[in-house]
């Protein structure tokens, strides 16, 4: 990652590492958020606040600073725009926004940090302005983390709505001599009862965009929500349908160039020798680019490219990694786990010491309880979107212009502009859909671009358009990492629990780790272990791996204890009611304790993450022997507090299961000599349309804080589906991909 300017380290690190610090004078005196717009270009709508310009033929564009990947979330985020802004929601339209300094994420220190940031009334102006200059210095335009919403949605975007419509009230209000307050504004139109005058939002978008807008601008309560909390059909998909939506391989240039490229099959490696001859001699190619890690294939077609990337052999170096297996490195992260060589672990990063675990786990064996003892592990895991890696890149004229699909467009004209020694200004950058992202199009992880950089400015004036063959793209991933877990367990005689004791190889960002039941002793500790394979995030980042471990230890315990593991679990989650409620309702929709047929068996679990609480329940048919199992049925019940959109929520929650069930059932990535034996949907196995079950999906309506959806959905699947055939078979699995294991 490159050096953050010191002017956002310091901005960030302020406010994530010290706490909420600002001075009376930026807490005062700090520009109004709603107010940042870029310089409007020649026939631009009026743009009375941020994120919203209003035509003069009434149409409303949304701006979004988020990318489309499939998760519904630029119809939400506009619907949140025109609640509070009363307007017609047929009037209403959406677009990404630009990769512009106006548009960074301001609002994402508040979305992540919700529960521990409580900020004073007079205090949000500045720490909007101080966050939200620490992310345009960086350049951060992210999509991720389940941010869109409760993060940019509910504090930027509802303001900005709310903002605009008191800024159309005024307007009128001026035009017609009157107490704004005696004015109305409904479905896109400012009334004055009294007089008897209407005009229309874009009549007086011109008027309205020339006022400060307000800081603080009045929000509606939920009771009187017309467009939030109800259905509305999604805005790509009709353009998914017919063909009009437009991904980075759609993209096309007059005079355009195409590109094929492979990089060192051992991550680190380098390129030593190729000879291009053969490539070269392929009628139509180019030119054969070399690079640090790879070399590329230019011709006039992709086909041809291809086709000719195929001829070279090219050499790599291993940098040391070519002894490198799965169980080598299993082995590595056990060695770490193992400690001082006693096999208790000690050192590693402490996160959590409460009470004294060594004391309880020996009254639990001294006085007639219980301990387990249990080791889990989890594969690497590719992202295997549907849309593989591309991007456009034309170098010319002291400019770079690049199409693809990112998660982060601002960050990628930065990373852009410092490998071409240009300033960010003299880079453009054209989102396209995401044909699929979960974390790999995420800044510093998509190096697709930076590659298709390079070899535009070797071709420069021409166009080129690098796509990755599946081939690489399975092989080339940034893995979801492969961790070991160890954890030791204590019930006492009468099943009550005791003691958690873990230790996990990885050193997650978050509170995944953290078990959210009430043992009186815990102790969970990181060991940090980094194998050669590039890895970053992945769907859920580590609520899957450490979501999978905990529940499925805690399913142990309480069979230890001889007590109903949604008892067991109910018992433990005194102190987190949001959990609690939802076990408590998904245990009632699947009819938890009631009789299932012979060779059948249910499994629960619960996870808390990204600001929503998520239970399932998983019913499994388990044939004796080695016969494949089937799953049944998926009851989920979810707290994510308002939901804005039931039917993309919906959507985003059912995803998250069917992934989080592809991903438990089959998908894992192996290494031998130092490189991923994966190559292509062949052999990465994912969920068929004949393995997806029937799911139940129940959104608790509460007063909880908004939480996100793209993400919570999938951290339970795994757990819930092993602890289903435990209770089916009494076999316990502890590794992944359950297929895999189970045989």
């Amino acid at each position: 990652m490159n050096k953050w300017t010191r002017r956002a380290f310091l901005t960030v690190g302020g406010l994530v590492g010290g706490g909420l610090a600002l001075g009376v004078g930026v807490a005062a005196f700090a520009p109004n958020r709603l107010g940042i717009r870029p310089e409007p270009a020649p026939g631009d709508a009026p743009q009375p606040t941020t994120w919203v310009r209003i035509a003069t033929d009434d149409r409303i564009t949304v701006l979004v600073p988020h990318a489309e990947m499939g998760q519904g979330s630029h119809t939400a985020l506009a619907m949140m725009v025109a609640e509070e802004l009363d307007a017609d929601w047929s009037k209403v339209a959406v677009e990404e926004a630009p990769p512009l300094d106006e548009y960074a994420n301001g609002h994402i220190l508040r979305g992540f940090f919700a529960d521990r940031l409580v900020v004073p009334e007079p205090l949000v102006r500045g720490l909007e302005w101080v966050a939200y200059q620490g992310m345009a210095s960086y350049g951060m335009q992210i999509t991720g983390g389940s941010i869109s919403i409760r993060g940019t949605g509910w504090y930027g975007l509802r303001v900005a709505g709310a903002a605009a419509k008191e800024m159309l009230v005024e307007a009128a209000a001026a035009q017609w001599g009157v107490d704004p307050a005696e004015c109305t504004a409904r479905a896109s139109v400012v009334t004055h009862a009294a007089s008897g005058r209407s005009a229309s939002y874009g009549a007086l978008a011109t008027a309205a965009a020339t006022r400060s807008p307000p800081m603080h601008p009045r929000l509606k309560p939920r009771a009187e929500y017309a467009i939030v909390g109800r259905p509305q059909p999604r805005f790509d998909v009709p353009l998914k349908v017919d063909g009009r939506a437009r991904y980075a391989v759609d993209v096309r240039l007059p005079g355009m160039l195409h590109a094929a490229i492979v990089a060192a099959p051992v991550h680190g490696g380098r390129l030593q020798a190729v000879d291009a001859a053969a490539a070269e001699r392929v009628p139509g190619v180019q030119r054969v680019v070399r690079l640090e890690r790879a070399v590329a294939v230019v011709a006039t077609d992709g086909w041809t490219a291809q086709r000719a990337i195929a001829r070279l052999r090219p050499t790599f170096t291993d940098e040391g990694h070519g002894g490198v297996t799965s169980e080598t490195q299993y082995a590595q992260q056990a060695a770490a786990l193992d400690g001082d060589g006693d096999g208790d672990g000690d050192g590693g990063d402490e996160r959590r010491a409460e009470g004294d675990v060594a004391r309880a786990l020996a009254d639990a064996r001294g006085g007639g309880g219980s301990v387990v003892e249990a080791e889990y592990r989890v594969p690497y895991l590719a992202h295997a979107t549907l849309e593989p890696m591309s991007a456009t890149v034309r170098v010319a004229d002291g400019r770079c212009e690049i199409w693809t699909g990112v998660q982060d467009p601002l960050r990628t004209r930065a990373l852009a502009a410092e490998r071409l020694g240009l300033e960010r200004e003299q880079v453009i950058v054209h989102n396209c859909l995401l044909g699929g992202g979960f974390g790999r199009r995420l800044p510093n992880e998509h190096d697709y671009v930076d590659q298709a950089v390079q070899i535009a400015r070797e071709l420069a004036p021409a166009p080129v358009q690098l796509v990755w063959s599946r081939e690489e793209d399975t092989q080339q991933d940034y893995y979801r990492p492969a961790v070991l877990a160890r954890l030791r367990g204590a019930v006492d005689a009468g099943g009550r629990a005791l003691a958690w004791d873990a230790r996990y190889s990885d050193s997650p960002m978050g509170n995944g780790a953290l078990p959210p039941y009430a043992f009186p002793h815990q102790r969970v500790r990181m060991y940090g272990v980094k194998g050669h394979l590039r890895t970053g995030y992945w769907r859920a980042v580590d609520h899957t791996q450490h979501g999978f471990f905990g529940e499925c230890f805690v399913d142990e315990l309480a069979y230890a204890a001889k007590r109903d593991p949604f008892e067991f679990r109910r018992e433990l989650l005194a102190n987190a009611p949001r959990a609690r409620a939802v076990l408590e309702r998904v245990a009632a929709l699947a009819g938890w304790g009631t009789p299932v047929p012979a060779g059948r068996g249910r499994g629960i679990a619960v996870v808390e993450s990204y600001g929503s609480a998520v239970a399932q329940v998983i019913e499994v048919e388990a044939p004796a022997g080695d016969a494949p199992f089937r799953v049944v049925h998926v009851w989920c019940a979810v707290d994510c507090g308002p939901v804005i959109n039931p039917m993309t929520a919906h959507e985003q929650i059912e995803g998250g299961i069917l992934h989080g069930l592809s991903a438990a059932l089959g998908e894992e990535i192996t290494v031998r000599e130092g490189r991923v034996e994966q190559s292509n949907f062949g052999d990465y196995e994912l969920l068929r349309l004949p393995d997806a079950p029937p799911v139940t999906i129940e959104f608790l309506s509460t007063d909880s804080a908004i939480g996100g959806l793209g993400e919570p959905g999938l951290p339970p699947v795994a757990p819930a589906l092993a602890n289903a055939l435990y209770a089916a078979t009494g076999r316990r699995v502890r590794r992944l991909p359950l297929r895999k294991y189970w045989a």
